[in-house]
């Protein structure tokens, strides 16, 4: 096996083992795979690489290359196995050589749920660019927006300036990116008249980021000023990677909720086995705070009880007595909260929660009682938080991730841009931790309870002590989806939609055999409760057993019964006639969803259509599809606050990174009619949007015929003027072959994400004369879509 080569090995996608990582996508402090490989990453937001293990000798955690909307929970139905035993027996042969360190990488297809393994062979790290796949991954990740964050960056080296001040500092940058935050500490430490004396080594383990690391080191001169290890901050060692104990730390080891990424653990570790004791440290300190709010929006992606008493269809999610055996899981949700200013009654003052400081070693588990007065009469609903920076010690650098809407009562300037207004940032979000139970009415001036854990990862909340759902553990049949999901599974049209078409394809069948293709629990209830004679195969891919435990503590309380439902668990190559009882399936069904893949690009769900085309040897002549069609829709979009959090870089802070733009996808200044990836978002999440087109038609997905690739092309006139920064791209779902029922996932419904395909540079459009020619090409193999634009 040469070096740089790639060995491949395919999987099923994991059978029936217990999830890796379950608590949500980046959780990964004290996962193990095995003693030799480790997980260090668990999500992409597309088709891409998902998962990455690196050959160590210690199988502790570091931390996971950043993700776009890792920050998202991911719920995984199964994990993936880990690799061969043959590849772990190869891969320590070579770690006992010299050699370079090796990765297992996993790579998942969006339309079958199949997956191979990469091996990773690193033996080039001054190459000029990573591979093919590589770049797919890191173009995926909040690497770019965060360096075009000018007010994080600004923050940092204002910090950095401060502290390195000693001509002899020893600095340590844990989880180095790209590599600013040294230049920063390196260009700081020649000011302060260092002359060797002094040094800067930086650790990133995600071996292309760092061999990205190295190449803008050299583009800006800094290659002999900063020491960079391709490992985890735990495994290095004083007096071999090391010379000594460093004397100052910095880093940017944040996510949305502060300890996601594993701060704690990672803080831990570098006061016992790497700094000096009472070190300086960039940032200081970080605050959690977090305020009451009363939100309908919100509250529909929680209370599915509820709604679905509103919706008065007979289907019960949740049936009395056991209204949360379906629900959100409990956990701080990401979410740009800006985007709810209209929609969001504060009914108390913002209330600081955990204060962390960088500069000692944290405790692993903290407990706080909060008491909070009510400002106004209401129901609280949810619990909004966020966190600020001190990165100096004597505190003059901020930075907040507070929302604008709390900006005066925040008690901390928040960093400004140009224009007065706080940056929009897809990196950093707010966190919703939905009150559990119905929530709590509040009075005016009335004193509530809180109680605030945290653990080595993660912060809860309880409101009201007494509150004994909140603390009560999670029974086997309890299925927890996303707020989006659940929001979803309570919509009343949405449901009205579904049922209503089932129920007409059904009624032209006196004894259907149905098969659920995908992870709807909703659509196994309902086939099951419209016609008694039914009989229901649930693929369930994603849910598997999980599903099945939930089905059989609810199917009572809808009138059904286990006998007429079949819970399969397996995708559908692996279905036979057997399966059936030699009965041929007439009806298939899905929404589609697959548990698990909630972040990715709305096309990836036309797994349906693969799995379809697989069933077809199992249907009848006269089968009928639900939905039966999938149209390719997009919209042209003015997005400036996303253009200028994926737009190219060149100066970051005084240093070229010109060099990242290819390999992060970056926006603007590229050659030709090069683009960037297209990349899923909830759309109305985005900062400042603007439709400048109707909603055009590419191309449609007939379910009735086997999958295959396809091609659209259109011309799309400006119906208002702006400047159009891209599209936003979506499949609306057809569920009658009369095209009477669409469900559409565009940008109006909350409950899906759009793709987003940004232009390679933003365009003046006006109605009169401005004509765009729009093209996409859908590749059946590997279930990606790309697109091409000119402006005529």
């Amino acid at each position: 096996m040469a070096a740089g080569d790639e060995l491949k090995i395919r999987t099923g996608g994991g059978g029936g083992r217990k999830p890796i990582g379950s608590r949500k996508s980046n959780e990964w402090a004290g996962l193990r795979c095995s003693a030799e490989a480790h997980l260090i990453s668990s999500q992409t937001n597309g088709p891409g690489v998902l998962r990455m293990y690196s050959i160590h000798q210690k199988p502790t955690a570091r931390r996971p290359p950043r993700r776009r909307m890792p920050r998202c929970p991911l719920l995984l139905g199964a994990a993936p196995r880990p690799p061969p035993a043959a590849l772990r027996l190869l891969l320590r042969r070579r770690m006992a050589s010299s050699e370079p360190a090796r990765a297992f990488q996993l790579r998942l297809n969006p339309l079958t749920g199949d997956s191979e393994w990469l091996v990773v062979d690193d033996a080039e790290p001054e190459a000029p660019a990573p591979p093919t796949q590589h770049r797919q991954l890191l173009a995926a990740t909040s690497y770019l927006d965060m360096l075009n964050d000018a007010a994080r960056n600004r923050a940092y080296r204002h910090a950095i300036d401060a502290t390195v001040t000693d001509p002899t500092s020893r600095v340590l940058d844990i989880g180095a990116g790209t590599g600013l935050l040294s230049m920063m500490a390196a260009r700081a430490l020649a000011a302060a008249g260092g002359d060797g004396r002094g040094s800067v080594s930086a650790c990133e383990a995600y071996l292309p980021m760092g061999k990205l690391t190295r190449r803008v080191l050299r583009a800006n001169g800094m290659q002999n000023k900063v020491k960079v290890f391709h490992k985890r901050s735990d495994e290095l060692r004083v007096g071999v990677e090391l010379d000594s104990r460093a004397d100052t730390m910095v880093s940017e080891i944040l996510d949305s909720e502060l300890l996601g990424e594993g701060l704690i653990p990672t803080l831990q570790h570098a006061h016992d086995e790497l700094l000096v004791k009472n070190p300086k440290s960039v940032p200081y300190r970080a605050t959690t705070y977090g305020v009451l709010v009363e939100s309908t929006s919100l509250w529909k992606m929680h209370d599915l009880h509820s709604n679905e008493a509103n919706a008065e269809d007979g289907v019960w999610l949740t049936p009395g007595g056991t209204e949360n055996i379906l629900s959100v899981k409990q956990q701080q949700h990401a979410m740009q909260c800006d985007a709810l200013a209209d929609e969001i009654r504060l009914l108390s003052e913002p209330f600081k929660v955990f204060e962390f400081d960088f500069w000692k070693r944290p405790d692993s588990h903290g407990e706080t009682k909060i008491e909070i007065r009510a400002t106004a009469d209401g129901h609280a609903h949810a619990i909004i938080s966020w966190w600020v920076l001190q990165l100096d010690a004597a505190g003059s650098v901020f930075y907040s991730t507070a929302p604008r809407w709390v900006r005066q009562l925040s008690g901390v300037d928040l960093p400004q841009c140009t224009n007065g207004m706080k940056d929009w940032c897809d990196h950093w979000k707010q966190c919703v931790w939905f009150i559990q139970g119905t929530g709590a009415p509040a009075k005016k001036d009335q004193n509530l309870s809180l109680r605030a854990s945290h653990g080595q990862t993660s912060i809860s909340y309880q409101l009201n002590m007494n509150d004994e759902v909140s603390s009560r553990s999670p029974k086997g049949d309890h299925l927890t989806l996303l707020p989006e999901r659940v929001g979803l599974y309570g919509d009343k049209d949405w449901r009205s939609a579904l049922i209503s078409v089932v129920r007409n394809a059904m009624s032209e069948r006196s004894s259907p055999t149905c098969i659920v293709a995908d992870d709807s629990v909703f659509l196994a209830l309902i086939v099951s409760s419209l016609l008694p004679s039914s009989k229901v195969i649930t693929m369930f891919p994603g849910l598997r057993d999980k599903g099945l435990n939930y089905l059989q503590a609810v199917v009572n309380a809808n009138n059904l019964s286990m006998d007429r439902i079949k819970v399969i668990g397996r995708k559908a190559p692996s279905l036979t006639m057997n399966d059936l009882q030699n009965e041929k399936v007439n009806l298939i069904v899905g929404e589609p969803f697959y548990h698990g893949s909630e972040g990715i690009l709305p096309w990836q769900n036309l797994r349906f259509w693969n799995e379809r085309t697989l069933l077809d040897p199992l249907l009848s002549e006269n089968a009928f599809t639900v939905p039966c069609k999938g149209i390719l829709r997009f919209c042209a979009m003015s997005l400036p606050d996303l253009w200028r959090s994926r737009c190219s870089l060149r100066d970051v802070e005084g240093f070229d990174h010109s060099v990242v733009n290819d390999t992060f996808g970056a926006c603007g200044d590229l050659p030709g009619e090069q683009q960037g990836p297209c990349l899923p978002y909830y759309v109305w999440q985005c900062g400042y949007t603007k439709k400048l087109s109707k909603v055009y038609s590419l191309m449609d997905f007939n379910f009735s015929e086997p999958i295959h690739s396809c091609f659209g092309k259109t011309k799309i006139e400006f119906a208002y003027d702006g400047i159009c920064h891209g599209f936003a791209v979506w499949i609306d779902w057809v569920l009658d072959e009369k095209s009477l029922t669409v469900i559409s996932t565009g940008p109006e419904s909350r409950y899906w994400k759009q793709g987003v395909q940004l232009l390679s540079r933003p365009v003046q459009v006006n109605p009169s004369n401005s004509v765009m020619h729009v093209e996409a090409r859908f590749d059946h193999d590997t279930g990606e879509l790309t697109f091409k634009s000119v402006l005529l």
